[in-house]
């Protein structure tokens, strides 16, 4: 199926999987080796996405690893409106999306030129979002997430994990559209109040979530169920991160978000020869 998003007059369309690059600009992410200090070096790490085939430029301003430390919206707004201004004065035809669950840091991040909302709370760390985004007219990226990031390992507890992630989704889907939101992209939420295994069930039953007839993104990018079920470390995580990416587009992912953009544009490249075989 293909799909369409407008990402504020700029039209994103998807009729192959595509990539997403993420650019922290926090300095305790989980994954050391984007901790770019500085708006330059965080410009230069865009534009070299870009140049490795990037279609979605994913700007956030504070981790969500569990224990974390949590921001209020203008420190946010501190850290990512800089670096998404920087990047559009270089590249005006980049698709940026602002990484946060805070409606404020929406609003002024759109204001700077973002065209993409990417909420890991879906809503619910924040009860005008769903309104500021319809007001904002652009995509939203809708996570699961059981519980907050600071107690979200604690709830992970599902008697059948892909039916109730499925069950949020039919919830939020209907939400979002009551709300005004025209375009949505559905995130399973991978490591979010998830153990390995739960991670490994939703990436099995990926396919299960096409019958909401939204885009699905996949975030598995180096995280701690490839590095703790192969015991190693996040920066030694690009192998496995490429297989289970690879997986995803298998099972129907259409966006992938990762931190390497070469190497997933790799993956969708042999993915779509396999498939048009």
């Amino acid at each position: 199926m293909m799909y369409t998003l407008n990402c504020k007059g700029k039209l994103l369309t998807i009729n192959k999987p595509i990539v997403m690059g993420i650019i922290n600009t926090t300095p305790d992410s989980f994954y050391q080796g984007h901790l770019q200090q500085g708006i330059d070096k965080m410009s230069a790490l865009a534009g070299q996405m870009l140049l490795d085939g990037a279609d979605i430029l994913d700007v956030g301003g504070q981790s969500t690893r569990p224990g974390s430390e949590r921001l209020d919206a203008d420190a946010e707004i501190a850290r990512v409106v800089p670096v998404i201004e920087a990047i559009l004065q270089k590249h005006p035809g980049a698709i940026v999306s602002v990484d946060t669950y805070h409606s404020k840091v929406a609003a002024t991040a759109v204001a700077a030129g973002a065209s993409i909302v990417n909420d890991i709370s879906g809503g619910t760390m924040d009860a005008d979002m769903l309104h500021t985004v319809a007001a904002l007219q652009t995509p939203y990226i809708c996570m699961h997430i059981k519980g907050t990031p600071d107690t979200m390992q604690q709830q992970a507890n599902y008697s059948d994990v892909t039916l109730e992630v499925l069950d949020y989704f039919i919830e939020k889907t209907e939400a979002c559209k009551r709300a005004g939101i025209h375009d949505v992209i559905i995130d399973p939420g991978f490591g979010f109040g998830k153990t390995a295994e739960h991670n490994f069930r939703l990436l099995k039953q990926l396919s299960a979530f096409s019958i909401l007839q939204k885009p699905i993104l996949a975030g598995l990018s180096r995280k701690s169920t490839i590095y703790k079920t192969l015991g190693i470390t996040a920066a030694e995580a690009l192998n496995g991160t490429t297989a289970l990416n690879t997986i995803a587009l298998m099972n129907g992912a259409h966006i992938l978000r990762v931190h390497d953009v070469k190497e997933a544009k790799e993956a969708v490249t042999l993915f779509e020869a396999y498939n048009n075989a």
